[in-house]
């Protein structure tokens, strides 16, 4: 984060500190992607998937599209969560129509995975975010991410996404000693990748938990709370009071301790958290994320307005940064996603 920039002349990231806005910022997860048509040019441009995340110049473009075309408060790197193993040495390809295929991690593969290699690896990753720092207006926020060590898991081990993560919660039960091994691998990757984003530029940082769902408490302290920990101590031993906003998607009772535990100033809400329950369970000084259901993004019209006016009232009491609970999908209109903005804004 650069320290010359106060935190009151970005709004979200004086939000994430802990600060009431005039009215909430907004930012929305998968902001850049292939709802856009330019998105979708520049993407058949580069080639492959992976491709565009490491070419900086792409990958800055990307980044900054959205801001072009609505009034968000903050760009998000162009990225994703699974570069993490591609620059470990597994295996990692992105099918059309399929997502992510991994060569699955075996405990006897372990020993294969290069944990001194992920900073320089990801050389192009710190170059975007130097590009799009350098392009940002200075009231808008550069939010850069990971992927937690339990999703990243999961993909390494499973080989692809799960409804249920089932691989890796059957491989974490018989394999113990191998997933603790691989969970400190991933902890450590993913402290020397957000502080190399800090330095990059970076103001805060976000925890993608994606897959915090389907464990049970204990589980859950083990592979999701005590790494999110990790990392984010890891991180402020390098970067004094660096931001850090955790998304844990589907933790539901479980938030409070996850907050608690992890230190993290924001948290990120996903669309099945109701606003009363949050606001009961959460420290009122606590920044929350959230939560609009992308789909109703994508229906659009007055339900869409009177659920995020809804969403913005519930929360009216403590610092708030308006998004989606999840990512915005790909079939949502342009022009849905230009009225809610308007609507965050306080635009009739």
């Amino acid at each position: 984060m650069d320290p010359t920039v106060s935190p009151v002349t970005k709004p979200l990231l004086g939000a994430v500190l802990g600060t009431r806005q005039a009215r909430p910022p907004i930012w929305i997860m998968r902001q850049a992607g292939r709802y856009l048509p330019e998105y979708r040019a520049v993407r058949e441009k580069a080639g492959s998937f992976l491709d565009l995340c490491y070419t900086p110049a792409l990958a800055a473009e990307v980044t900054l599209q959205p801001l072009r075309r609505f009034e968000l408060d903050a760009a998000i790197l162009f990225s994703d969560i699974l570069v993490i193993p591609d620059a470990l040495g597994q295996s990692v390809r992105f099918e059309t129509g399929e997502g992510p295929v991994l060569e699955p991690m075996t405990p006897e593969g372990l020993g294969t995975l290069r944990p001194d290699n992920v900073v320089d690896h990801l050389a192009p990753v710190f170059e975007t975010l130097e590009r799009v720092k350098a392009d940002l207006a200075p009231d808008k926020t550069l939010i850069g991410f990971c992927g937690s060590p339990w999703t990243v898991a999961t993909y390494m081990i499973g080989g692809h996404g799960s409804p249920d993560q089932a691989a890796a919660r059957v491989f974490a039960l018989q394999e113990p000693e191998a997933f603790a091994r691989l969970i400190d691998v991933l902890v450590e990757a993913s402290i020397g990748y957000l502080v190399a984003q800090f330095r990059a530029g970076a103001d805060v940082v976000q925890l993608f938990e994606s897959w915090a769902l389907n464990l049970d408490e204990e589980a859950f302290a083990a592979c999701v709370i005590d790494p999110n920990r990790r990392i984010v101590e890891g991180v402020r031993t390098q970067i004094p009071d660096a931001p850090v906003i955790g998304f844990p998607r589907g933790a539901a009772a479980m938030l409070p301790a996850y907050v608690q535990a992890t230190g993290v100033n924001a948290l990120g809400l996903d669309f099945s958290m109701p606003v009363g329950f949050a606001n009961r369970a959460l420290p009122p000084a606590l920044s929350v994320q959230g939560n609009l259901d992308p789909l109703r993004l994508l229906a659009g019209g007055a339900q869409m307005e009177a659920r995020a006016e809804a969403i913005i009232a519930g929360f009216a009491g403590r610092p708030h940064i308006f998004n989606l609970g999840h990512g915005i999908v790909p079939e949502t209109p342009v022009a849905h996603v230009e009225r809610l903005v308007q609507v965050v804004k306080g635009g009739r």
